[in-house]
Formats: structure tokens, sequence, C-alpha cells
């Protein structure tokens, strides 16, 4: 794997470099750029890397200028003291973000990501709209997902997030699973829609579900500390909350 830092911080720079060769010592690094405009003189004669590490404020802007004169065909993982609501722009539309100062077992976490949708999907690279990330950034505001494109048998059509009782993972396919009691396949990973979907409204109950709140009936306490959800009439049978995630969803369906 090839990558490049953007940096505009040299100690910053030195320590992510480090904290990547000692995690990942097959890895080569390409270049550190601190400068937009470096950046883009340089990739607009050369292959893009396998993966980007990329700084927000830069010496000459903000790294989103990148966008404006290049087509980034590759990952990008930033690293950012921005507050929350850019935060979850980042998860909606990047491999991950780190904030500063960046921790090594974070960084990890962001390898393993990469690495897991990498081996998932050949199109880990898909084009990403940046520019939704700058007008998140510029009006304080939060972006979730809210519709899907499925392919019906001689056409394509719109589902909406809110029509959906549950995500699941079954035989290597993601389904979404209708409150009307349809199920459709949807091109995401279970991963990719745990970071795209409202946490106000959807909660990654175990492995295999990602439960919207409204499906939810009752539940009740499981053997090994785990939970059984019972969903509303005629949805599914019960889901089962791990031991890890049952305090979570308890605190989760009690949030107001």
């Amino acid at each position: 794997m090839k990558y490049v830092i953007i940096e505009d911080e040299k100690p910053n720079a030195r320590m992510l470099e480090m904290y990547i060769s000692e995690l990942r010592p097959k890895w080569s690094l390409v270049s550190v750029f601190d400068r937009v405009t470096t950046f883009v003189e340089y990739f607009s004669k050369s292959e893009y890397p396998d993966l980007i590490f990329m700084d927000i404020q830069l010496k000459d802007g903000l790294c989103f200028e990148i966008f404006d004169k290049l087509d980034v065909e590759c990952p990008i993982v930033f690293t950012t003291a921005f507050d929350q609501y850019a935060i979850r722009a980042f998860e909606v539309n990047s491999i991950d973000y780190l904030l500063k100062p960046v921790e090594e077992d974070k960084l990890l976490h962001a390898f393993e990501k990469f690495e897991k949708l990498h081996a998932q999907d050949d199109e880990v690279s898909e084009k990403v709209d940046y520019s939704r990330i700058m007008e998140t950034i510029k009006n304080g505001t939060k972006v979730y997902r809210n519709r899907f494109m499925v392919s019906g048998p001689k056409s394509y059509f719109k589902i909406d997030v809110k029509e959906i009782a549950f995500f699941k993972s079954e035989g290597g396919a993601c389904l979404a699973h209708m409150f009307d009691g349809k199920e459709h396949v949807l091109e995401q990973t279970l991963e990719k829609l745990e970071f795209q979907l409202d946490p106000e409204h959807f909660f990654r109950a175990n492995r295999g579900v990602i439960l919207n709140i409204d499906a939810i009936d009752n539940f009740e306490p499981y053997f090994g500390g785990k939970l059984t959800v019972n969903l509303k009439k005629d949805i599914c049978e019960p889901i089962t909350v791990s031991r890890l995630k049952a305090n979570s969803f308890k605190s989760w369906v009690d949030a107001w």
C-alpha cells in the first residue's frame, strides 16, 4: 500500500508517519505535503496513492480547495480538530476521521476499517461528494442518509430510510427489511451504513443488525447479559442485542 500525508505541522506529520510505520511496516510513504498548491501540482501529473491522510487546515488554505482542482481517486482519512458537526460529515463521506492529537489505537481502527472495506468492495474509492462536506462545515448542519436507490426486476426505485425497520447482513448481502415486510438488497455494507444513518433513530444491535427505534415494541433480559428486542407486530422475530452493546442500547432507547 502506498500512502500520502497532507499535514502542515511537521511534528504531527512525523508522529503520524511513525505510527503508520509501526502498525503497517510494509506500507510505503510517497510524500508529505503541507500546502494545497504543492499537492495539486504533484498529483496533476502523478498517480494517486492507495490512501491519503489529510489535515483540514493547511498553510495556504483548507484542504477542500484540492477538490475544486482535482478529481481525487482514492479514499481519505481526515485528521481534524473540527467539532462534532464536521465529524459527522466525515463519517458519512470518508473512510474515517482522526481527532488531533492522533492516537495509535484510533489509527489502527482506521486501518482495519479501510482494509475491511477494501477487501469487501473493490470500489472503496468510489466518488465522494466533498462539496457536501464543505457545505456541512459551512452551515453547521449534520448530514445523514435519508433514502436509497434499489434495483427492481425491470427498473430502479427509491425507498426512504424512515420506511426501513432494520438492516441485516445475511449470506454476504445487506438487506433492508421494510415495515411492510418487504426486503430489498442494498449495495452498502452494515459497516458503511452505521456511519451514514442518524444515530438518534438507528442502533447497531449486533454484528448483523442495525435497528430502527420505531420498530421496537419492547425488550427484555436474555442470558449472558444480552437483551431480546421484540419488534412491532408482523415485522420480524425478536432481535438479540449483544452483551457489550446492552447498556448503550438502553441509553439509546431512553434518550430525549
